[in-house]
C-alpha cells in the first residue's frame, strides 16, 4: 500500500504543473462581427471576449475601440456603434493592471461576408483591421499569387514538362497545352464556388502519380500507347485533378468575397501566366541546344525523364503514406 501511495503522489506532483500551465496555454479569444451593412449613418458590431481563467477577475482585460464607436452594454456579448466602419481601424486589448503575456486570437466578421483573423503574440496588444481591398488591388495581387504559385509548384512544372517531352511537335504542344489549362481552370472554379469538393491528400497523391505515368510513358517510348497518340486526353484528365490542387492552396489563400470573381479569374490568369512562361522557357532551351550539334540533347531528356519519374514515385509513396 505504501508503494502505491508513493506512487500517486508521485504522478501528482509531475501532473500538476501540467495541469497549472494548461490554462495558461489557452489564448484570449476576441470575436467581432458586423451585425449588419450601415445605417442611418451607423455600423452596428457585436463583440465577445472568452477570457482563459487564468486570468485575475480584477485584471480581466477590455477592447479599445476607436473614438468613432460607442459600447452600449457591457455583458458578455457587447453591442457597439460606430460613425465609421472598423476597416482599416485599430483595435487594442488592454488590461488593468499588468499583461499576463498570453497569446490572443482576433477574428473579424463583415457584414459582406469578408473575414479576417490574427493571432498576436504574447507581447502584441494591438492589430490594424485590414482595409477593404480595391478591385485593382486584388488584381495586383491575385495576379501575383497565381504566377508564384505554378513557378513555386514543383509537382505541376514537372507535369508540364512531361507534356512537352510527349506532345511533340508545336502543333500538338499547343493543342496538349490548351486540353491541361482548361481542365485545371474548370475544376478550380468548381472548387473554390464549392459546387464540387474532394480531399486535399488524395488529390496530392494522384497529381504526383500524373507525373509518373508520364514519365513512364516517356521511358517506354511506345509510340501506339494512349498517351503518345492522345496526349491532350491525358493532359485533360490529369488537369482536371491539378485544379482541385490550385483550389487547395486557393482556399488556404483566401478569397476576398466582395472581389470573388475578380480575385478568382486574377489568381488563374497568373497561373497561366507563368505556366506559359515555362512552356516557353523550356521550348527555346531545347530549341536552342538542339541547334548544337555536339550537344547529347537526347541523353538529358532521358535524364531529366528518369529523375522526374523517380522524384514523382517518392512524392506518390509519401502521399499515400500521409492519408
Amino acid at each position: 500500500m505504501l508503494k502505491i501511495a508513493c506512487k500517486l503522489l508521485l504522478a501528482l506532483v509531475l501532473l500538476a504543473p501540467t495541469a497549472l500551465f494548461a490554462h495558461e496555454a489557452r489564448p484570449l479569444y476576441l470575436q467581432i462581427d458586423e451585425l449588419d451593412s450601415q445605417q442611418q449613418g451607423l455600423y452596428r458590431y457585436s463583440l465577445k471576449l472568452n477570457v482563459p481563467p487564468s486570468i485575475e477577475a480584477d485584471n480581466r482585460p477590455y477592447v479599445m475601440l476607436p473614438d468613432s464607436c460607442q459600447q452600449q452594454n457591457l455583458g458578455p456579448i457587447a453591442k457597439v456603434e460606430c460613425s465609421a466602419s472598423l476597416a482599416g481601424q485599430t483595435l487594442s486589448i488592454d488590461y488593468p493592471n499588468f499583461n499576463p503575456s498570453i497569446t490572443a486570437l482576433v477574428r473579424v466578421a463583415f457584414s459582406s461576408g469578408e473575414t479576417h483573423q490574427k493571432l498576436l503574440s504574447p507581447g502584441e496588444t494591438q492589430w490594424q483591421l485590414p482595409a477593404p481591398q480595391s478591385t485593382s488591388q486584388v488584381v495586383g495581387e491575385y495576379l501575383e499569387l497565381g504566377i508564384e504559385h505554378i513557378l513555386a509548384g514543383w509537382d505541376h512544372l514537372l507535369f508540364l514538362l512531361c507534356l512537352l517531352m510527349i506532345s511533340g511537335t508545336i502543333k500538338r504542344t499547343l493543342v496538349t497545352v490548351s486540353g491541361f489549362t482548361v481542365a485545371h481552370s474548370l475544376t478550380l472554379v468548381l472548387t473554390t464556388l464549392g459546387l464540387v469538393r474532394l480531399p486535399v491528400a488524395p488529390v496530392e497523391a494522384v497529381i504526383a502519380l500524373s507525373i509518373l505515368f508520364l514519365a513512364a510513358e516517356i521511358a517506354r517510348a511506345r509510340r501506339t500507347s494512349l498517351a503518345w497518340r492522345y496526349p491532350i486526353l491525358v493532359s485533360s484528365v490529369f488537369g482536371l485533378i491539378h485544379g482541385f490542387g490550385f483550389a487547395a492552396v486557393l482556399q488556404e489563400i483566401g478569397l476576398p468575397q466582395t472581389e470573388l470573381a475578380t480575385a478568382l479569374l486574377f489568381f488563374n490568369v497568373g497561373v497561366e501566366i507563368g505556366q506559359v512562361a515555362f512552356v516557353l522557357t523550356v521550348m527555346t532551351t531545347f530549341w536552342l541546344l538542339g541547334k548544337w550539334s555536339a550537344f547529347p540533347l537526347a541523353r538529358l531528356q532521358q535524364v531529366i525523364i528518369y529523375g522526374a519519374g523517380s522524384l514523382a514515385a517518392f512524392w506518390t509513396l509519401e502521399r499515400i503514406a500521409g492519408f
